[in-house]
Formats: C-alpha cells, sequence, structure tokens
C-alpha cells in the first residue's frame, strides 16, 4: 500500500473518529436555551395567567379561588363590551385595506421603471419607524390646533376644528388610518414576495385571450397570491384584536370621551395595574383576548383544509 494511501486511511479514520466524539446530549444543549425561553417567558406566564384568571388575586393581598366569578363579569362588564366593539370595527376595517392596498402598491412597485426603488423605500419607511414617535407626530398633526385642522381652516373646508382626538369615531378613524398607514410596506413586501413566484406566461396567455388589466388581476393575480392574502389577513386580525399603541398615545391613555375607543389591551392595563389592580380580573381578560385571536387562525385552517379537499378531488 502506497503513503498516500496510508495517509488518506488516517485522516479519514481521524475525522470518523471526531464524528463519533460527540456525544448524544449535544444537540439537546444546542436545543436547551430557546427551549428554555418559550417555556419561561410565553408558556409559564400563559399558564399563571389562566391560573389567576380564576382568582381574585391582588398585588399583596392573599389569593383566594372565585371559579367562573372573572369570566361571569365579562359577559356584563361596559368597558369590556366597548373594548370589544371597538376590536371588531378595528378587525372589519382594517382586514380589508390592509389585504387589497398593499397587493396593489405590490404591483405598482413591482415595475421596472426609472427611480422606483425610491418609491419602495417610501412606502416602506413607516414600517421601520418606531409606532410610538409616529402616534406622538400624529397626536400633534390631528389635534385642534394641529398642523391638520389649521389647513383645514385656511383652505375653508371647515369653520372650526374637527375633533379628530376627541370625538369618539373620529378618534377610532385617526387610529386606524394610522394603522394602515403604518402597516401597508410591510404587506406590500410580503405580497412581492408571493407576486415573484407568479408566472409571466400565465398574463401573457391572459393577454393573448384579450383579457385587460383588470381581468387578469381577478383571474390571474388574486388566484396566484391568495394563500399569501390569507396570510395577511390573519396576520391583521390578530394585529388588529390586539391594538394597542396607536389607541394608547392618541387618546392620551383614557380611551376617547367616556372610554368608548378603549381596546381589550388597554383594558387589561388599566385594570390589572397598580396596587390595588384586580389581577385576576385582568387575567380573566386576557384568556379571553387569547380566544379570540383564535378565531381567524381557526378560519385559515378549514379554509386551507377546504382547499386541499378541492385538489386532492
Amino acid at each position: 500500500m502506497s503513503t498516500r494511501a496510508v495517509g488518506m486511511n488516517t485522516s479519514t479514520s481521524k475525522k470518523a473518529g471526531s464524528m463519533k466524539s460527540h456525544r448524544w446530549f449535544t444537540p439537546w444543549l444546542l436545543l436547551a436555551p430557546p427551549v428554555i425561553w418559550v417555556l419561561v417567558f410565553s408558556l409559564w406566564p400563559f399558564i399563571n395567567t389562566v391560573v389567576l384568571s380564576f382568582t381574585d388575586a391582588r398585588p399583596l393581598q392573599p389569593v383566594s379561588p372565585v371559579g367562573l366569578a372573572n369570566y361571569e363579569r365579562l359577559l356584563t362588564d361596559e368597558q369590556f363590551r366597548y373594548a370589544l366593539i371597538t376590536c371588531m370595527i378595528y378587525v372589519v376595517v382594517c382586514v380589508p385595506l390592509l389585504t387589497i392596498v398593499p397587493l396593489l402598491l405590490a404591483l405598482l412597485v413591482e415595475k421596472k421603471i426609472p427611480g422606483i426603488a425610491l418609491f419602495r423605500t417610501t412606502f416602506y419607511f413607516p414600517v421601520i419607524a418606531s409606532v410610538v414617535v409616529v402616534a406622538l407626530i400624529w397626536s400633534w398633526l390631528f389635534d385642534s390646533r394641529g398642523i391638520i385642522n389649521q389647513a383645514l381652516e385656511w383652505m375653508g373646508v371647515v369653520d372650526q376644528p374637527i375633533a379628530f382626538l376627541v370625538d369618539r369615531w373620529w378618534l377610532l378613524a385617526t387610529a386606524i388610518l394610522l394603522t394602515v398607514w403604518k402597516g401597508i410596506g410591510y404587506y406590500m413586501v410580503v405580497y412581492l414576495a408571493a407576486l415573484g413566484n407568479v408566472g409571466k406566461e400565465l398574463h401573457e396567455a391572459a393577454m393573448l385571450d384579450g383579457a385587460g388589466a383588470v381581468r387578469r388581476f381577478i383571474s390571474v393575480t388574486i388566484p396566484s397570491v391568495r394563500g399569501a392574502m390569507l396570510l395577511v389577513s390573519v396576520l391583521v386580525a390578530v394585529s388588529a384584536m390586539r391594538v394597542f399603541t396607536e389607541l394608547d398615545i392618541l387618546s392620551n391613555g383614557t380611551g376617547g370621551p367616556g372610554g368608548y375607543d378603549i381596546s381589550i389591551v388597554m383594558l387589561i392595563r388599566q385594570v390589572g395595574s397598580g396596587l390595588n389592580g384586580n389581577l385576576g380580573y385582568a387575567g380573566a381578560i386576557s384568556v379571553a383576548l387569547f380566544l379570540l385571536t383564535l378565531i381567524p387562525l381557526i378560519v385559515i385552517a378549514l379554509l386551507n383544509r377546504e382547499k386541499k379537499a378541492k385538489v386532492s378531488a
């Protein structure tokens, strides 16, 4: 046997020996940090919240079980009803807007024309901006003495300032507008990734058949990005149910006049904060919010199952 062959065999045996030197627990050591993180900061707080929802827990006071009393209180709590209505309006308005408008923008910025990179950056800029800073700027712009009202009065559109941040419906509309403006760029990028997988031959075939731009959008583009549209709809619905920062800052933490525009997350903070906070009732509201956010996830799961059944049939 040649010296070269002996050297190759020796190096191969060394590699095999080094590979066998790994212990059985090596993969578990790599998985341990993220698993511990999830258990400590996600699973345990969730379980603790569920347990607290069946008690009358308060800071610095003994805890005693109350059964379903906190959940029964939810059914008659007027503030929770206002918060639920606010979040439902948010979902109904934001889902269609943030599902369709980003898709139209993605179709626009997908074109390879001079200067299109600038438009892509402009549309995506609100995503990277801090929502707290943006909400503070909007509260200044839409104040009764802000730039928006002064501009409207100067143009003669209105005779007196519009109560953007005081009136119940104007405040809700301003917050929704902020949420839509802030999220358009993010979902536009999602659609850009989906549109990249749409074959150009489909549009070319539709053009040969005489289909116009609108017809191609309905018959080719939408079916091709249907999966992305479902994903975006679910993400928007879950985010709308958990809205907090926009309404909190625009209403200065009050939830608007009479608390009509309070969100569920704002209500959780209001009920559970302070030395007199009712942690048990706040836990019950948190569990209710968790169950509400499961609804869009269940809907998309059923739609996917129905789609797979049609494909297999």
